[in-house]
This record gives structure tokens, C-alpha cells and sequence, in this order.
């Protein structure tokens, strides 16, 4: 059982403010795991204090000092790597290789990447008589979400460490232990006090205190649409800066051609990773109707292959975060049956031999781009097949959508694959999958605003001073 009951502000461990405590879920037996402490604004305002007195002098340390002060993290990290993974299993049920395979190398390698873009970022360029400074922006206020814990946590703290802020982190209430063993991590290697400070919490609690406060300088917030709504309406008032990288209903679109069944596959697959909670995932997969049949038994096969169970056995897919997850999930995969949308695979319930835990069957769907389970974000492990007539009609479709996070283009003529991703109207696309920590992450539309990863991930955190005259 895990208590973790204090909080990390100007570089020690204290108690709340008023002490409130609340208990921590395992989805995938349903029973307590431990206790976190919930903080209030008055913890908000220690941390803030903490950070905006750290600014004053880490800001005006050299690139050399805090590539020092990465690398030594980098190595904490390293030591505690399997550590980070266990608690990410407990805390929303990835099965093991998934959370200390891809979970926690996400975060080793944004901390990695924020190593490399460092040292050779161009924090002073001159232009003419001009010199460019490009400085840190201030105290930073980052909330992020349960999902993919490491993931979106070091996306955040790395750039913002590299580029000479200080910061307040909000962890998720549902995912809250990988964060404290982070801070620990940021502890021993010796980040200064008040650089790094983390108040655990409801979001609309911590979020709100530091959306409002004026001594905040910027929020990078990572989650749900109408959260980012009020995030920015909550801001708006000290007229700070807000990086929001929000919600996506994202399209795959499998060419017409001899890979057809195993890209169709491929996808079906990589939807059910990580139970379907990943913001960029694509939940539309685009086959061509000519082949509707083909792509369907590709589908029904590869999603009735997808093992569900217990995340410390070998298992492709655990559970969903928690209760509540759970219902959404079912209350949608009911909306598609009431809609019409024809089942292929999956369905109500959990899974056979599964009576206990948050686990949901691989769904698959075929039905149209006006359902409501292809117009929302579903979080979960759902499909939804749709037929497109050529590929004119294949980019209207996946354009026809509030949101603009993820795409993807699979097929085997590269000049085809790319000719479509320019006209995806998204903020990144993968064609035949690949991976690039330094490829620039975040949306179009009602998906967010900003970027993350690699060097664009550095520019959300620094302001920029025209000196004229140099």
C-alpha cells in the first residue's frame, strides 16, 4: 500500500496546508492501492512563492550548468527506470511490458531529447543591428493527465528545466505515483530549491489556483477540450501564456493496394495499445469501400487476437483507468449499437473470464463519419471502420472532424502517402509508423494549440527580446 501524504516545494517534502487525503484505485483488481494527499490554493500559492524566487536565479544559469544538472537526472532516471514502470501498472493498469517498456522509455527520451536539443539551441541570434534574445519565460504551471504518465509529465518538465524555468506540477489524481517518484528523482539529483515544485490534488482545485494566479506566468496543459476551455478562460484574466494539447478523433487512412489487409490490421492493433486511452490514437480507420469485406475480416481478426487481462501477466491490453472510464466506454460502445453502426468484433462487458477490474472488450465498428462514435473522443479501446470511395473522399472525411491531433497514412507508394498527409488538416501525421522524438507535437482546431517535443517543445517556454541597436 502507498502513502504518499506531503508534497514537494522549495526542494523538501512538507505537509499540506489543511490536510485532506484521498484513496488511489488499482483498475485491475478494483481495490484500494494507496492514499495521496489533496491540495489546496493556499499550497498553490507556498509553490508558486517557491518557484518565483528559484526564477530569479536559475534563470541566469548557463547552458553547461543545466546540461550538468539533466545529465545527472538522466542517470537517476536510469537507476529508477523500473521502478517508474511498476507504479505506472498500479496506477492505470498498462500490462508490465507495456509500462516499463514504451511508458517509461517515452519519458527517458524526452529527457534525452531535451539533452540534445540543448546543446546546440541558439538562445541569441543575431539579425542586422539586431540581436535576438530568446529568455525563460517564468513560472510554469504544467497539468497533466493520467494516460500516459511519464509520457506527458517529462515532455513538460525537461523543456521547461533546459530553458531556465521554474515550475509547479500537477500530477493526475488518477495516476499520481509515477509523479512522486519523478520528484524524487528531481530531488537526489540535486535541482535546485523551488525549481521544481509538485502540489498533488483535484484539477479543478490545483488547475484553477494556478490558471488564476498572477504570479504565474504560463500553463502547459495536457487533457480533455472543455478543461482546456476553462484553463484558458481562467487565464485569461492575467493575460498569461496556455499550451493546450487536447483531445483528437484521429484518421488512418489505408491506401487501396496489396498491403491493405495487413495495414488494416496493423491498425486495428495499435488502436487496442495502452486500452485505447491515447489522445492521438486513430479511432477512424479509412479503408476503401471497393474492399470493405477484406478490411473488415482483417479487422475482426486482428482485434479478437488482442489479449485482455491481468497487466502483471503477458497481455497485449489491461484495463481502463477507473469506474468511471469504464462507464463512458460502455455508454458509447451502446450509442454506436443504437445508432446502427454494425459490430464486428468486441461488444458490451468485459471480457470472458474477467469479473473483476476495468476491462473493456477490443471494439470494432463499421459505420459513418456522422456517428457519434466517430465524431467524440472516446478514450477507449473502440474503432470505427468507414468506407471512402477514392482518395478526394478519403481526405474530406478525415477532415470532417472538430478535432486535429493525430493521422495516419499507410501504404506502399511513398509519393501517394505524402501527397495525402499534406492535405490532412492535423498537427502530426505518421506514414507506415516510425518514431521521432524531436517531430513536433499538437493540434489543429478544437485539438489545442502549441507544441511539444524536440526543439519546438523549447520555444513554448521561452519569450523573445528584440534588442535593436546591438
Amino acid at each position: 500500500m502507498r502513502e504518499y501524504l506531503k508534497f514537494y516545494i522549495d526542494g523538501q517534502w512538507v505537509d499540506p496546508v489543511t490536510p485532506k487525503t484521498a484513496e488511489v484505485v488499482n483498475p485491475a483488481t478494483e481495490a484500494v492501492s494507496g492514499t495521496i494527499s489533496l491540495g489546496s490554493p493556499a499550497d498553490v500559492d507556498k509553490a508558486v512563492v517557491a518557484a518565483r524566487r528559484a526564477f530569479e536565479t536559475y534563470s541566469q544559469t548557463s547552458v553547461k550548468e543545466r546540461l550538468d544538472l539533466l545529465e545527472t537526472i538522466q542517470a537517476e532516471y536510469l537507476r529508477r527506470e523500473e521502478e517508474l514502470g511498476m507504479a505506472v501498472l498500479e496506477e492505470m493498469g498498462a500490462p508490465r511490458g507495456l509500462a516499463c517498456g514504451f511508458h517509461t522509455l517515452l519519458g527517458k527520451g524526452h529527457l534525452g531529447t531535451a539533452i540534445e536539443v540543448l546543446r546546440e539551441f541558439k538562445f541569441e541570434e543575431q539579425r542586422g543591428p539586431t540581436m535576438i534574445l530568446r529568455e525563460p519565460i517564468g513560472v510554469c504551471g504544467l497539468i497533466t493527465p493520467w494516460n500516459w504518465p511519464m509520457n506527458q509529465t517529462c515532455v513538460k518538465i525537461f523543456p521547461a528545466l533546459a530553458t531556465g524555468c521554474t515550475m509547479i506540477l500537477k500530477p493526475p489524481q488518477l495516476a499520481p505515483y509515477s509523479a512522486q517518484i519523478l520528484a524524487e528523482i528531481l530531488h537526489t539529483a540535486g535541482v535546485p530549491a523551488g525549481v521544481f515544485n509538485m502540489v498533488q490534488g483535484q484539477g479543478s482545485v490545483i488547475g484553477t489556483a494556478l490558471s488564476t494566479h498572477p504570479d504565474v506566468d504560463m500553463i502547459s496543459f495536457t487533457g480533455s477540450e472543455p478543461v482546456g476551455v476553462q484553463i484558458q478562460k481562467d487565464a485569461a484574466d492575467t493575460v498569461k501564456r496556455v499550451g493546450l494539447e487536447l483531445g483528437g478523433k484521429s484518421a488512418w487512412i489505408v491506401l487501396d493496394d496489396a498491403s491493405l489487409a495487413a495495414n488494416v490490421a496493423g491498425a486495428t492493433s495499435g488502436m487496442m495499445g495502452n486500452s485505447g486511452q491515447t489522445c492521438s490514437a486513430g479511432s477512424r480507420l479509412l479503408v476503401p469501400n471497393a474492399r470493405m469485406d477484406e478490411a473488415l475480416a482483417a479487422a475482426k481478426e486482428a482485434c479478437e487476437a488482442v489479449t485482455v487481462g491481468d497487466p502483471l501477466g503477458n497481455v497485449a491490453m489491461g484495463p481502463v483507468v477507473s469506474k468511471s472510464q469504464y462507464n463512458i466506454i460502455q455508454d458509447y460502445i451502446q450509442k454506436g449499437l443504437d445508432e446502427g453502426a454494425t459490430l464486428v468484433a468486441g461488444g458490451l462487458g468485459r471480457p470472458e473470464g474477467l469479473d473483476k477490474g476495468f476491462y473493456c472488450r477490443p471494439t470494432v465498428f463499421k459505420g459513418t463519419n456522422q456517428m457519434v462514435i466517430a465524431r467524440e473522443e472516446i478514450f477507449g479501446p473502440v474503432l470505427v471502420i468507414i468506407g471512402y470511395d477514392d482518395l478526394d473522399d478519403a481526405v474530406a472525411i478525415a477532415n470532417d472532424s472538430n478535432f486535429g491531433l493525430g493521422g495516419y497514412v499507410s501504404g506502399e507508394d511513398a509519393e501517394t502517402c505524402r501527397a495525402v498527409s499534406r492535405r490532412m488538416r492535423t498537427g502530426a501525421i505518421w506514414i507506415n509508423g516510425g518514431f521521432d522524438f524531436h517531430a513536433a507535437f499538437g493540434g489543429y482546431k478544437r485539438s489545442g494549440n502549441g507544441r511539444e517535443w524536440g526543439e519546438e517543445g523549447f520555444r513554448e517556454y521561452l519569450e523573445h527580446k528584440s534588442v535593436v541597436g546591438w
